[in-house]
Order: C-alpha cells, then structure tokens, then sequence
C-alpha cells in the first residue's frame, strides 16, 4: 500500500491516527520523566520540548499556507485550524478585533490522565510557551496568556483557553 494512492477519507483517518500516535508518545515520555524525577521536572523539560516543536510545526504550517510574516488574527487563526493539536482535540477558534480565543473543548490528555487515575497535568506552564512561540513564529508581535488552564480553571466549559492580542509592536520575550 502506498500512501499516495489512499482515498482523501483513509487520508483524513490516518491523519488523526497519526494525530493520537504523536500524543502517546508525548506522554509516554512525560509520564517516564515524571515517575523517575517527579512532575516538576517533567514539566520543565516539557516545556522546552513544546517550545521547539511548536516553533518548528508553525514554521512549516505557515510555509504550507503560504503565509507572509506578521499575517495578523487572520493567519494566527488559519494556522491554528491546522496544528496537530487542533486534529487531536475538540477545538474552537474565535478571533475578535486584535485578539483571538483558541478554546480546547476537550482535551485527551486530562482525559486520558482521568482514566488511570492520575492527577491532572499541570498544563499551563507549558501551554503559555508551546502557545506564545507558536503564535510569535505566525506574526511576532503577538502576546498570549491562559485565560483558563489547569490548575488555574476560570471557564468550566472547556479544559483550557488562550487569549491571543496582536500588537502594535513586538513585544518581549516571555
């Protein structure tokens, strides 16, 4: 069987396949890290991973669409609807004026930490780099924060959100 001959729907099935594939090997190796050194340093390297990944994902998702630097909400959101995050989970993207919301309706990582009992990872650490340098790649002078991410929930009907502002100037490193 050769990949170019798959029907657009196999396609789209081996992508989310693809899609769960890439996430189970992020938490094998967060959850070998974490049992061996505990969750901070789990985290921390995490949070380095991310950063490098999503720089990398957002540098070829913007080569795929085309994008010119600086793209604003517009692009910001085009690229979001392609990240591999965005395949993995339930995902809602709503942009308004200089800012746009990237909501993450349900997420299986929690779920699946749910399941075998596990506390929930705290995710927003790695979620303000992963989210900061991907959008930064994307048009650099936007600013991300959590409006809502373990352990600090505000918005019960999501497991997280992000504010993205888009402004005038690039503004410093996170």
């Amino acid at each position: 069987m050769n990949i170019e001959n798959l029907p657009k729907e196999r396609l789209v099935e081996l992508l989310h396949l693809y899609a769960k594939n890439l996430l189970a090997l992020d938490g094998t190796w967060f959850q070998s890290v974490e049992r061996k050194r505990g969750m901070d340093e789990a985290v921390e390297h995490d949070a380095r991973a991310w950063r490098r990944y999503t720089e990398s994902e957002a540098r070829r998702i913007k080569a795929f669409l085309g994008l010119p630097d600086n793209s604003g909400i517009a692009g910001l959101a085009e690229a979001l609807s392609l990240r591999m995050n965005a395949v993995q989970h339930t995902v809602e993207i709503v942009p308004e004026g200089n800012t746009l919301v990237y909501r993450v309706l349900d997420c299986r990582v929690q779920a699946a930490r749910s399941r075998k009992g596990m506390p929930y990872h705290p995710c927003k650490p790695v979620g303000l780099v992963e989210h900061t340098y991907f959008a930064r790649v994307i048009d650099s002078r936007f600013t991300c924060e959590a409006s809502s991410c373990y352990p600090d929930l505000m918005d019960a009907t999501c497991s997280c959100a992000w504010k993205f502002t888009l402004c005038d100037e690039e503004p410093a490193n996170p």
